[in-house]
């Protein structure tokens, strides 16, 4: 498995843990006990499932301070999960570059979500970079 089907199994999970709020065990195991799955890749989708659920109301509010205009509860599930796992990534994940987070979710939501969501994502995410860059500089 490679980081981004890693990525994509991550998405998965957020986004079904945005209807029940409930992280599913089931799922969770399928997901992570996958064949072609590498320890990297467990450790990987286990640090920010777990972590988008330990942190969900920060990272909803960042998200929400950077979708002017636009209330929560109306963005598309499949664009909140990739905001989700972006945000965690750019916030908590010292590793990753955060363009590469952004670019890496863009993907995600042009696969699983609608036409237009990319640039709405893209604008969020970018106001969420500034955010946080700021906060560092």
């Amino acid at each position: 498995m490679s980081r981004r089907s890693a990525r994509t199994s991550a998405y998965q999970l957020i986004f079904e843990y945005l209807f029940t709020r409930e992280l599913d065990q089931k799922t969770y195991e399928k997901m992570i006990g996958a064949e072609d799955i590498t320890d990297a890749d467990v450790d990987y989708i286990k640090k920010v499932v777990d972590g988008v659920h330990e942190n969900y109301d920060e990272l909803i509010q960042i998200i929400a301070d950077n979708s002017k205009n636009f209330r929560l509860d109306r963005i598309f599930k499949p664009d909140l999960a990739a905001l989700l796992l972006a945000t965690y990534e750019m916030k908590y994940m010292d590793d990753i570059p955060l363009a590469v987070s952004i670019s890496e979710v863009i993907d995600l939501v042009k696969t699983f979500s609608t036409e237009k969501s990319s640039v709405f994502v893209n604008g969020v995410l970018k106001g969420v970079y500034n955010s946080l860059t700021k906060k560092e500089a």
